[in-house]
């Protein structure tokens, strides 16, 4: 059995820029389709989670598996493209991804459409919900928007803190997060005092930063991903902001640390466990789990280079290698009853203990997580610290 890493071949660059597939394993019983952010706004989520995949065999269920991944380039009109080529020209059985939420919506319309599963790696809510049509062959795995902004308005609340802004992206991630907000915060004694929006290959979100800080709010929650997030934190701290900074997990990466730098010092953020996962009491059930996958990701990528989006990567994984082992019982690769079948497994899943919570499915239910999923972390010298 051969590591991914060794079955890899290099890239070839489309002129969309998108990757040529990349086979990685001559020939397999289970054909799997990843479709990754690889380049564009959503590269720093889409390469941490390429990194991770190559730590896995090639198999699944006990099966030779077949991987094929392509590039969506951040872009919704490649994803679905991609999406269709694989389920017409490759007969995949499952896709996993994108690695955002409009990519990974774009591949839910096209993939449900052929009743082929779908197990998207990105946090919109929207992905799974609500459970009807297409999305009922979908499933995701980040917390719902709930869970995270349940946790940052607590938090917020137990430090007598009552005013907060919000400044997103304006797409599907950041317009779920921002409904979430407008919902929970009067429940909480929170008001939301301003509201703004911005594109991920925005340069400059001055204005908007402006009319944020006018309204003085005593925190700020931004609702964003991948490096993108940093843009709306560096204008703050250039304009000499000094209330509280709040970030959704969608920022969680080495990148997001670097391109912020100092001007993200201090900011708290509720994250999947797995990021300090050797930080967390022995009580968490998650621990053992997130350790065991920190040891493998730490000695391929580094410590320094830890992502939660990999461990997202590294959990669809964990399930689906289950899934399929299931499966195989029911029907043969390539058939609509191993997608079936697939699709029925992972909806059953119960108690599954992965490095980032604990998922138990249900038809109504394609995400499956609850408040273990979260905790709350600060950055404080460029790390990650937990605070509990």
């Amino acid at each position: 059995m051969q590591p991914l890493q060794k079955t890899f071949r290099k890239f070839k660059t489309l002129a969309l820029g998108a990757a040529l597939l990349t086979s990685l394993s001559a020939w397999a019983d289970i054909n799997v389709g990843i479709i990754l952010s690889l380049s564009g706004p959503g590269a720093s989520l889409g390469m941490p989670e390429e990194q991770i995949l190559k730590l896995w065999p090639a198999e699944l269920g006990g099966q030779k598996a077949k991987f094929t991944l392509l590039n969506d380039n951040s872009d919704t009109s490649t994803a679905a493209k991609n999406a269709l080529r694989l389920i017409t020209e490759d007969k995949v059985d499952l896709i996993i991804g994108s690695s955002l939420t409009p990519t990974s919506l774009a591949i839910v319309e096209a993939a449900g459409a052929e009743k082929v599963p779908v197990i998207s790696l990105a946090g919109g809510g929207a992905i799974v919900l609500p459970q009807e049509g297409a999305r009922k062959w979908a499933f995701k795995l980040s917390p719902t928007e709930t869970i995270s902004t349940t946790r940052v308005l607590e938090h917020m609340a137990n430090d007598k803190l009552k005013t907060v802004a919000t400044i997103g992206l304006a797409n599907s991630y950041g317009d779920g997060f921002l409904k979430v907000v407008e919902n929970l915060a009067p429940t909480k004694g929170i008001k939301l005092v301003a509201s703004e929006k911005y594109n991920a290959n925005d340069q400059s979100v001055t204005s908007q930063v402006l009319k944020i800080m006018a309204a003085n709010p005593d925190a700020i929650y931004i609702l964003s991903s991948g490096t993108p997030g940093a843009l709306p934190q560096i204008e703050l701290a250039q304009r000499g902001y000094k209330g509280r900074v709040y970030q959704t997990q969608g920022v969680a990466n080495a990148d997001y640390l670097r391109v912020g730098g100092k001007s993200v010092e201090g900011t708290y953020l509720t994250v999947a466990p797995v990021l300090v996962g050797d930080q967390l009491p022995d009580s968490s059930p998650i621990k053992k789990v997130a350790v065991d996958f920190l040891k493998k990701s730490d000695a391929a990528v580094g410590v320094q280079n830890r992502s939660l989006f990999g461990a997202t990567a590294w959990d669809a994984l964990l399930i689906l290698d289950q899934a399929t082992r299931n499966a195989l019982k029911s029907g043969k690769p390539g058939t609509v009853e191993f997608r079936s079948a697939i699709r029925d497994s992972v909806e059953q899943l119960k108690g599954f203990v992965g490095s980032e919570g604990v998922y138990t499915m249900s038809p109504q239910d394609h995400n499956g997580v609850d408040e273990r999923s979260q905790v709350m972390v600060k950055i404080e010298n460029g790390k990650w610290v937990y605070q509990h």
